[in-house]
C-alpha cells in the first residue's frame, strides 16, 4: 500500500497542500472560527479538465479504496478512503472527495474545501454553524456564504450544506458525516 504523497499522479497536490494548509488556517482566523473542537470529516479536490480527474482518480486508486461513486448535481463524484491519513491543521484525513469539472470555474486546481460536521437536526445546521462564524469576519469583503442541499442519485438523508468561503478556500458545514451520507445509499 502505498503513501498518497508517493504516488506519481498525484504530485501536484501533493505540493499544492501547504498553500491549501496555509490559506485555510488564514481564512479560519479572519472568520473567527475556532477549528480545534471541531470534526472535519473529509477534504476536497476542484479541477477543470476531466483529463485531470481521471488522473488524480487513477493516483488515489493505487492509495486508497473507492469508497463511492455517485452523481451529484449532474457530475460525477469520488470518495476515496485513502490507506495513511492526509495531514491538514490538527487533522488526519482519511476521506477525499474528488469531483469531476462542472459548470463553476474555479480559480485554482487543487485543494479546495474541507467539511466540518456538526451533528444534530438538518434544519437547525445554518443557525448552528453561524454561531460559530464571527459576524466581523462573516461581512468582510470577498467572504460569502451558501447554502443549498445537494444529493446524490441514491442518498436518502437530507444533507443540508452551509459553504463559506473567499473564493480561494472554502468550509463546508454538514449534519452529517460523509460515510453516514453513503451508508443511506440504496
Amino acid at each position: 500500500m502505498s503513501n498518497w504523497q508517493t504516488i506519481e499522479e498525484l504530485q501536484d497536490i501533493v505540493e499544492d497542500l501547504p498553500r491549501f494548509t496555509n490559506d485555510l488556517q488564514k481564512f479560519t482566523t479572519r472568520l473567527g472560527l475556532n477549528i480545534a473542537p471541531l470534526n472535519a470529516d473529509h477534504i476536497s479536490l476542484r479541477c477543470h479538465q476531466n483529463t485531470t480527474a481521471e488522473r488524480w482518480r487513477r493516483g488515489f486508486e493505487q492509495c486508497g479504496e473507492l469508497l463511492s461513486e455517485n452523481m451529484i448535481n449532474g457530475r460525477p463524484i469520488c470518495l476515496f478512503k485513502l490507506h495513511e491519513p492526509l495531514c491538514v491543521a490538527h487533522w488526519q484525513f482519511t476521506v477525499v472527495e474528488l469531483p469531476w469539472p462542472g459548470e463553476k470555474r474555479y480559480p485554482h486546481e487543487g485543494w479546495e474545501h474541507i467539511e466540518i460536521v456538526l451533528p444534530g437536526a438538518p434544519e437547525t445546521l445554518n443557525a448552528r454553524a453561524l454561531a460559530l462564524l464571527a459576524d466581523e469576519g462573516l461581512s468582510q469583503p470577498g467572504v460569502a456564504v451558501k447554502t443549498s442541499s445537494p444529493k446524490g442519485d441514491r442518498e436518502r438523508l437530507p444533507n443540508p450544506t452551509l459553504a463559506v468561503t473567499d473564493g480561494r478556500v472554502t468550509v463546508k458545514f454538514h449534519p452529517w458525516t460523509i460515510e453516514e451520507i453513503v451508508a443511506s445509499e440504496d
